[in-house]
């Protein structure tokens, strides 16, 4: 089983965000850049792994396409995927000021 989490935020940055976390969870996130998905940054935690990236990806057209358009007000996203449900991350996550949680999905 594998349990996922996709966040977003208008409020802050990719970066800001991500030193929001870093700083909350104690954890070093390592900057990614991917044909795909654009600049992201990935940070492992115990059984699992946090990924911050901007909800536009870079299009085959040329033109910005949304990782999840179903949020377009979400202008950065972070998603958690771990084997099993963490509730003390998801909670540690959740008091994070402007980071809203969009989505859950258990696989």
């Amino acid at each position: 089983m594998t349990d996922h989490h996709t966040y977003g935020t208008s409020t802050h940055t990719a970066s800001e965000l991500v030193r929001l976390v870093s700083d909350r969870l104690g954890l070093a996130f390592t900057e990614r850049d991917s044909y795909y998905r654009g600049v992201y940054h990935l940070a492992s935690i115990p059984n699992g792994r946090i990924e911050i990236q901007p909800n536009p990806i870079p299009g085959d057209d040329d033109e910005d396409d949304l990782y999840v358009p179903e949020r377009p007000a979400a202008q950065v996203l972070l998603l958690t995927i771990t084997p099993t449900p963490d509730p003390a991350l998801q909670a540690r996550l959740d008091s994070i000021e402007g980071l809203i949680h969009l989505d859950q999905e258990t696989t």
